[in-house]
């Protein structure tokens, strides 16, 4: 009896063996030699991979280490690749187990070498935020994509998918750059393969691959070199908190501390202040940054080494595979904040260049400026250069909406703005009006044809990085048919073959859109080629009697913007504003292009903002 159980456990131990390996996905799926980032760490996910004795036989390249986790179906291999010795070519990575054997050729490219490849974003730039799947349908064929899990596409329905592609940002670029912008933020286009709300892109299922329903991978590289012809440049939207529930690797988990585990769903309370409350307590502080995002979103572990560094090389990778030029870091506040700041260095170190922008969606600024690079009283420094400023978001909304005070309406936008001897160099603050997650703009100030002037007017000349969403050019409102944050996400009209109205085109817009949108274009591309207004310091009065005077300078060229929020017209007495406009004589209104002759006085309209090219 003991002999043949010994000869069938010989035997399936013989059978075992013989199973053969399948590798079902590496990650990244090519490398380049010449990257800083030389020593990569390659996911490696299949069956019969766990026990297999792994080689590499290519000059340049050294197997460093080979890493076994909880679950059999990954291997983590380390390669280090000599920039000095190694040559761009096929790596062919030995896999054994037993009596079998499995080789894959690994693609090592060549980094590139034009040093103006990548841009980064200045202040000079004017970022255009567009939800793909809303924006345009270029190819009406990847509209529902067989094996998909949300297999409907329905523009009526609230949450399904409408159809809105890449390649319908590709065929509106000329509108985009004739628009005045200069930059395009697209929310994340990586797979989203979720069975329901997926439209958003903040649900990664796979984060080396586009959403089929939008395209490509070579369409999306297609997107950014079209940009790079025109010398506009690409954000990618990232994610590192979270992820979908239905992504590959969560479904089957390389180890349990991949994501935060909980006895039973725990969701975040959304509190960034405990990361830096000097009275927070462990227990808000784990809530805080170990709760999940939504049921469908689990929480990921930025803590375990692989993760970290498969999100770092990732990172890397569609930066030189794809030459974007920038990163907005969603929910930025959320994850292990000593991984987000080992993330940027990492990035910065490989493209020095790169630009980095992270959500900071809080209450004051001190608490928005704690994420930013260069602050005292952190025991580590985050590397972020800037984050979307919210703080100047609320006060430039409060200021439309209301009247003046000590500190309120156009009084508030000062007194945020006085706080920026918070941050290191708050000119790398994104700043905006609405976006995705957020009322649209036109509704916000009630359609008021006047304050969205004054509001895009302070926009397009405050100091930082300004960002429009899609449709705010044409005083887009809020949709009476959608529901929740689908209301801030209605399909640009035009878009859509046989939409009855195209806002594409001056034809297509009612009287209140034009005027609206040739009031945005007319002052963006002012701004494109102004000096002051693109790359000059800042110098704000304070406001009297709800008028509010700033300047944008330059060595060579002074812009000075009037905001009256009164309903009358004030006459402003300029003697206070000597130390900028000394010397000056007269000014041009570059909206109107009206010559004004007499600087001593200024008649300003009511509800309006003035913007003024001094000239000697």
């Amino acid at each position: 009896m003991i002999r043949a159980l010994i000869i069938i456990l010989c035997l399936w131990q013989t059978m075992a063996v013989a199973q053969p390996i399948q590798i079902q996905k590496i990650n990244p799926p090519l490398w380049w030699v010449g990257m800083e980032h030389s020593d990569l760490e390659l996911m490696v996910y299949g069956v019969n991979i766990s026990d297999a004795k792994v080689s590499v036989n290519y000059p340049g390249v050294l197997l460093s280490g080979v890493t076994q986790v909880e679950n059999p179906h990954y291997l983590f291999v380390n390669l280090r690749i000599d920039n000095a010795v190694a040559q761009p070519g096929l790596v062919p990575i030995l896999f054994t187990n037993g009596q079998n054997q499995l080789t894959v050729q690994y693609q090592l490219g060549e980094k590139g070498q034009d040093p103006n490849r990548i841009q980064g974003l200045s202040t000079s730039d004017l970022v255009y935020l567009i939800m793909p799947d809303r924006f345009a349908n270029g190819d009406p064929s990847n509209d529902i994509v067989e094996g998909m899990q949300q297999e409907e596409s329905s523009r009526t329905e609230t949450y399904q998918r409408h159809g809105g592609d890449l390649q319908g940002i590709i065929d509106h670029l000329d509108y985009i750059e004739d628009l005045g912008a200069t930059a395009l933020w697209l929310n994340p286009a990586e797979e989203n393969n979720q069975p329901e709300e997926s439209y958003h892109g903040y649900a990664a299922t796979d984060h080396y691959l586009i959403d089929a329903r939008l395209g490509t991978n070579q369409i999306y590289k297609q997107l950014v070199d079209e940009l790079h012809k025109r010398n506009m440049k690409m954000i990618r939207d990232v994610v590192f908190n979270h992820v979908g529930d239905q992504h590959w690797f969560i479904k089957d988990l390389p180890s349990k501390d991949w994501v935060h585990q909980w006895p039973e769903f725990t969701k975040t309370t959304y509190r960034a202040p405990v990361h830096l409350d000097p009275y927070s307590s462990e227990f808000d502080r784990k809530i805080m940054m170990e709760g999940w995002f939504d049921t469908h979103m689990p929480d990921l572990n930025l803590d375990n080494p692989h993760l970290a560094k498969y999100f770092i090389q990732n990172s890397l990778w569609w930066i030189e595979w794809a030459g974007i030029d920038a990163y907005r870091i969603d929910t930025y506040a959320y994850p292990e904040q000593e991984f987000m700041a080992d993330w940027a260095k990492a990035i910065l170190k490989e493209y020095p260049q790169f630009a980095l922008f992270g959500e900071t969606w809080v209450h004051g600024t001190p608490i928005q400026s704690w994420f930013t690079e260069g602050i005292a009283n952190k025991s580590f420094d985050s590397y972020l250069p800037g984050v979307t400023d919210f703080q100047l978001h609320y006060a430039i909304n409060h200021a439309l909406t209301n009247n003046f005070g000590w500190t309120e309406g156009v009084a508030r936008i000062y007194y945020t703005l006085a706080k920026d001897y918070v941050y290191k160099d708050a000119t790398k603050n994104v700043v905006f009006l609405d976006n995705h997650d957020l009322g649209r703009f036109a509704s916000t100030i009630n359609e008021d044809l006047d304050a969205y002037k004054m509001g895009i007017g302070f926009l397009l000349t405050t100091r930082g990085i300004p960002q429009v969403y899609y449709g705010t050019e044409l005083m887009m409102p809020n949709s009476a048919k959608r529901e929740r944050d689908d209301r801030y996400r209605e399909e640009f009209s035009g878009g859509w073959k046989g939409d009855k109205e195209n806002k594409f085109e001056a034809s297509g817009r009612n009287k209140k859109e034009q005027e609206a949108f040739a009031y945005f274009q007319k002052l963006a591309q002012a701004r494109k080629k102004s000096k002051a207004l693109g790359e000059g310091k800042l110098m704000q009065f304070v406001p009297e009697n709800g008028v509010y005077v700033y300047f944008r300078y330059h060595p060579e060229e002074t812009v000075m913007m009037v905001m009256n929020q009164n309903k009358e017209s004030q006459k402003v007495e300029t003697t206070r504003f000597a130390e900028r406009m000394t010397g000056y004589t007269s000014a041009v209104n570059l909206l109107t292009d009206k010559v004004t002759k007499n600087l001593k006085t200024l008649n300003v309209p009511g509800r309006s903002i003035q913007i003024l090219r001094l000239e000697k």
